[in-house]
């Protein structure tokens, strides 16, 4: 090491500070929570991948109870479908409307996105209705305990996010475009698309090979 070098790096020694090592602080607020909203995200679709895995094995154990063939309803799943496929397209007009910073689209697009959610959750539950009225609840076999965790669950997921876009609304409501809140919304939006994505699979799954 030179004199020049030593001389250099005498400063830094006096206030305290390596050399070789960085002076950045902690990551920013935005950034940990976009890292926590992709972890919470991938939990969640381990989640629901086990809960596919447990259907799988016991997808055929009707314990002599009603098979899927005989429960489901076609015409019901595929509207149930198209409501949240068309929630899934009104949500990234939401998100248009967000970039634009345009408030009547924002909440016009919320609004349909929400009633579609809605429709879609009424219809669920007016099958779950339907299948425990006809004997055909959760203790009856596997089939149906695996059925109504796996269909119930992604359900539950839905109400949440129906109550979460209620308060995102309302949020852009009292305090505007704010990057807090714009965060949010973008995290909101992951969470919805990727409800639609699971629900293609669970249609896939469930209805169309298990309805066979």
């Amino acid at each position: 090491m030179t004199a020049a070098s030593l001389h250099d790096d005498a400063p830094r020694a006096a206030h305290g500070m390596r050399t070789g090592t960085s002076t950045a602080g902690p990551a920013p607020k935005r950034i940990i929570i976009a890292y926590g909203f992709w972890l919470f995200l991938l939990s969640d679709i381990v989640m629901f991948s086990a809960l596919f895995a447990t259907y799988a094995v016991v997808g055929k154990a009707t314990a002599g109870g009603p098979t899927g063939a005989e429960l489901f309803d076609p015409t019901n799943v595929a509207v149930e479908t198209a409501l949240l496929l068309f929630s899934s397209f009104s949500c990234g007009m939401m998100s248009l409307a967000m970039e634009a910073r345009h408030r009547t689209a924002f909440h016009s697009a919320a609004a349909v996105t929400f009633l579609l959610g809605l429709g879609f959750l009424v219809l669920e539950m007016r099958e779950f209705a339907g299948m425990i009225a006809q004997g055909a609840t959760p203790q009856r076999s596997a089939f149906l305990s695996g059925f109504f965790t796996l269909v119930g669950c992604h359900g539950a997921h839905v109400a949440v996010g129906l109550l979460w876009l209620v308060v995102m609304v309302a949020q852009v409501a009292d305090k505007g475009w704010r990057t807090t809140v714009l965060h949010r919304l973008m995290c909101f939006s992951l969470f919805w698309h990727a409800l639609d994505i699971i629900w293609v699979a669970l249609f896939t799954i469930v209805y169309l090979m298990g309805g066979r």
